[in-house]
């Protein structure tokens, strides 16, 4: 399945849905489906070694990736917030450069999206963003597989709704619906609403639940991350009627519902929801693997 369009990706850093084109999209969500179903087998990652640069703890994240890697004929060597201390032990430009000269590439789970364009500008080696406070790149390419897989199509007639905070998910899935053209709104309250500048008509903001009628997606995620812990208890009162429960499901019959987990059961999403016959959630989760297989060919040459 070799691509001029995918081999445009060899060796680049993958830091945004935003730096993709609609061909290079496609392609990866392609070939995503092909290695899930055993019709693709590479090994572009033979020989390779890529260091994980995690300082937030990570289940999906981390297994998916070093899962991925070794499939593809690599290794993975896991480094936390305790071995590199970026930007506090030791600059985040130097991590870079020493990291360049024992490693192929590097996965960086950060808080700061400022850290990663940092890290990037200053090593040689291929950096994938496995998730900032800016976006989530990796998540939007397995949550785009599972739309496609269980809705039959992703197209300019699939209709999104993304409910609560403006975060990194909701930035990539903004940066994806431009792209693909499938329609999303993102309901927020008014003080966590994203910003929406350059954006096309069919991606919009508003802070109206009844946004949510008809669409084929309703998609959540925490009210409170990683960092944010502090604002927990504000967090919750301001977004309690943005629970995702079946009154507000109700509103969207045909729906699936989405997660990017971890959840928080019983504030973001009711137990019944995401336990129920519409919750596609272990889907989601299970395509992070293919996804960031079919990302990993393209940049180290699989493809």
């Amino acid at each position: 399945m070799a691509t001029r369009t995918l081999q445009r990706l060899r060796g680049a850093d993958f830091l945004d849905i935003a730096q993709l084109d609609a061909s290079q999209l496609r392609e990866i969500l392609d070939l995503a489906g092909e290695i899930k179903a055993g019709r693709w087998s590479g090994l572009p990652l033979r020989g390779r070694r890529l260091a994980l640069l995690f300082q937030k703890p990570s289940l999906r994240t981390r297994v998916s990736f070093q899962v991925g890697i070794e499939r593809l004929g690599g290794s993975a060597l896991v480094l936390g917030e305790q071995e590199v201390g970026l930007g506090q032990r030791e600059a985040v430009e130097d991590v870079a450069r020493v990291l360049d000269r024992y490693v192929d590439g590097i996965v960086a789970r950060l808080f700061a999206h400022r850290d990663l364009l940092a890290l990037a500008g200053a090593a040689s080696c291929p950096v994938i963003n496995a998730l900032t406070d800016g976006s989530h790149p990796c998540q939007v390419l397995a949550d785009l597989l599972t739309m496609e897989e269980v809705l039959g199509r992703l197209d300019s007639a699939t209709r999104v709704a993304f409910v609560g905070d403006g975060n990194n998910v909701a930035r990539s899935l903004m940066e994806a619906a431009a792209i693909i053209g499938f329609q999303l709104v993102v309901v927020s309250p008014p003080e966590h609403q994203l910003a929406v500048t350059a954006m096309p008509a069919w991606v919009q903001v508003t802070a109206d639940l009844d946004a949510v009628r008809g669409v084929d997606v309703v998609y959540t995620d925490v009210w409170t991350s990683m960092g944010q812990e502090t604002e927990a208890r504000a967090r919750r009162a301001r977004f309690r009627e943005y629970q995702v429960n079946a009154e507000l499901m109700a509103r969207a019959p045909g729906a699936v519902f989405m997660h990017c987990l971890p959840a928080h059961r019983g504030e973001e999403v009711t137990a019944e929801v995401i336990d129920g016959p519409r919750s596609v959630v272990f889907d989601q989760a299970e395509n992070r693997l293919h996804a960031q297989m079919a990302l990993l060919a393209a940049i180290f040459g699989g493809v």
